[in-house]
């Protein structure tokens, strides 16, 4: 795989940073394994980030199992500028306009691709696709003359070969993704490929008996005799591989009848050969771009899966009007080609802020608690299937997810805005679940600002078979509709946001633990002293159940309060206005970086606001607390 052209990086004038050492205290950020000697020596695992880029997400269930439909599928290969980039601020970036994917909906399959020996899955794309049903890969790549010397070491011996396998194995498992892609992009010995083979072999078996419906996927680079020579297609000179792992990922300058040859080669196992597309058009069939569709409807039609590379494309090389909608256009050309591929939800309680990752502000329970800037692919709600049609017409309703809007929860909505017709109304898909409903009564809420007589309201459809709707008892297609009741006989104009739906049974609640039954502590305070006497102290918190268990919160919002000294030197007021957020975390850890302490503070409340599945937040008098005293204030400065 070739990197897509980038722009060149711009030269600092600024002295050269420290080089980064994993093992001190800093913004937690997700970054590569560039070394088989950092792979073999576990060093990852002592770095102050680990525990930060563990994803907390379970791969979304109510499935029947963990394994891929027999179908076409569709595998998605980030390779976004080179990786690592917005996406690598685990806690979250500044960045409003933040590279992002939300068309989970038309993907079984995602692959975090770079140029680093081990590409280690960032947590925020992890934590998203698996709320969508979608598995993700890391990628182990060697290229070039440093990849050759790599092989080498890793070849010399099986036993060498299964070793690194295990260790790719383990951090799979540690960090919460779903397997690999394998891409050897090097010439070997011909002696050498036997332990290849031994590498993959070990690697699958391995991961598949670690991770439940973990995946390995050969790329197609080196051939079973050693060369570096791309077939493809499907045939004897990868299929060597193909057999001991769970499908190939074949190389995108494919001719038309390719698709045909190699499912014939794969026999049963044709869905397992996914076909590249290379977005970026270099050499791939059909050319890729906004022709993209044009490969895809050859694989639909031969029946084989496919790899969409860099679909980034529409992002690097900014195309016209703007990225949102130039991404949901490009995406509806995929859809209108191979349709919808995953159906959610699956399981109860429902629960969706529209969030996309990036905004302007951020909402709790419908008010705003911060109007900064920010990215973060972790807050992605559930996306929903909205049916792009271009340009909205003059006369039109324009429905899009929007993050400048005012929000219910997050920084997302649905916005409906536009022209209609006097006591008309509008249809317009939300979700398509797949949901068994038992005999207990179901709970729906949702919010809604509107303008004038703008009516917005839920149409669910129920049905007992996939072709007669009723009003029980599958859940299996949601359809929201809209309904503009004009204030005035000749007013068209209709506006109207939804912030949220929700959706449970009658017995489902969230039953926060009460604060004290936390353990909350902070460890590597670190406090500085900057001009005329202004202060910033860091420090990580962490928190636990005492008694041991997990709590199934989706995250937790982060606040904090400043105390002045009042009378007897007890804490007195907020020196600033009570409970400022200050960012969100999903997993029982949160790293505070440089937070400005004003003069005359006495103590500093840190708060952890507990979030459940359902959508619903702790109260904040109710909330964990970690008190950092001024005894601690004074004793470091």
């Amino acid at each position: 795989m070739s990197q897509p052209a980038t722009a060149p990086d711009h030269q600092s004038s600024g002295p050269t940073p420290p080089p980064f050492d994993p093992t001190q205290p800093a913004v937690p950020i997700s970054y590569p394994i560039k070394t088989l000697e950092e792979l073999e020596s576990r060093s990852y695992f002592k770095s102050f980030h680990y525990p930060f880029n563990k994803s907390t997400v379970p791969l979304q269930s109510g499935s029947p199992s963990l394994s891929l439909p027999d179908r076409p599928r569709v595998i998605v290969c980030h390779d976004m500028a080179g990786g690592y980039g917005d996406d690598k601020w685990i806690q979250g970036g500044t960045n409003p306009n933040a590279y992002a994917i939300w068309h989970w909906y038309l993907i079984d399959i995602f692959i975090y691709f770079s140029h680093s020996l081990v590409t280690l899955p960032p947590p925020c794309w992890t934590n998203t696709a698996h709320r969508h049903g979608v598995k993700v890969l890391g990628t182990f790549i060697t290229e070039g003359d440093e990849g050759k010397l790599i092989c080498n070491k890793l070849l010399s011996t099986k036993e060498s070969a299964e070793m690194y396998a295990e260790f790719l194995a383990e951090l799979a498992v540690a960090l919460g993704f779903d397997g690999w892609l394998i891409n050897m992009e090097v010439k070997l010995n011909s002696d050498q490929v036997p332990n290849l083979k031994a590498f993959v072999s070990h690697l699958t078996q391995t991961t598949h008996s670690s991770v439940p419906g973990s995946l390995v996927i050969w790329y197609d680079s080196v051939t079973a005799d050693g060369e570096l020579y791309y077939q493809n297609q499907l045939n004897e000179k990868n299929k060597p591989f193909f057999d001991i792992c769970d499908g190939i990922f074949v190389n995108y300058i494919w001719e038309e009848n390719y698709p045909r040859l190699s499912a014939a080669v794969a026999g049963n196992r044709k869905y397992d050969v996914y076909m590249g597309i290379d977005v970026f058009g270099r050499g791939t069939f059909g050319g890729g771009q906004w022709n993209t569709s044009v490969a895809l409807d050859v694989l639909k039609k031969d029946d084989v899966s496919t790899a969409i590379f860099a679909p980034g494309w529409i992002y690097e090389t900014k195309q016209p009007p703007n990225f949102q909608i130039a991404q949901n256009h490009w995406w509806s050309l995929v859809e209108k080609s191979w349709g919808v591929v995953q159906n959610y939800p699956k399981v109860l309680p429902f629960y969706t802020n529209f969030d996309q990752g990036y905004g302007y502000h951020v909402s709790v329970d419908g008010e705003q608690v911060s109007d900064a800037s920010w990215c973060n692919i972790s807050s992605q709600g559930l996306q929903p299937f909205l049916e792009f049609s271009g340009n909205a017409t003059p006369d039109g309703i324009q429905v899009h997810v929007d993050f400048k809007e005012a929000s219910y929860s997050g920084g997302g909505n649905i916005t409906f805005k536009g022209n209609l017709e006097d006591s008309d109304n509008l249809s317009t898909r939300l979700f398509l679940g797949d949901l068994l409903l038992g005999d207990s009564p179901l709970h729906f809420t949702y919010s809604v600002i509107s303008e004038n007589n703008s009516q917005l309201g839920l149409h669910l459809i129920f049905s007992s078979t996939p072709n007669e709707r009723k009003s029980k008892p599958e859940f299996n297609e949601r359809i929201l509709k809209s309904i503009a009741e004009e204030g005035t006989q000749n007013s068209t104009e209709y506006y109207a946001v939804l912030g949220h739906i929700s959706i449970k049974t009658g017995g489902q609640t969230s039953d926060f633990p009460p604060s004290d039954s936390w353990l909350v502590e902070g460890e590597y305070i670190k406090w500085t002293t900057g001009s005329e006497g202004s202060k910033t102290v860091s420090l990580k918190i962490t928190w636990k159940l005492k008694d041991g268990n997990d709590y199934p919160a989706t995250n937790y919002n982060i606040y904090v309060e400043k105390l002045a000294k009042g009378a007897l030197g007890h804490p007195g007021a907020a020196l600033e206005r009570v409970h400022e957020y200050i960012g969100a975390a999903r997993v029982e850890a949160f790293y505070v970086d440089d937070l400005a302490v004003p003069s005359g503070t006495s103590d500093i409340k840190f708060i952890v606001q507990v979030c459940g599945t359902d959508g619903s937040n702790q109260k904040l008098d109710d909330s964990p607390v970690f008190l950092l005293e001024a005894a601690a204030l004074a004793n470091e400065l």
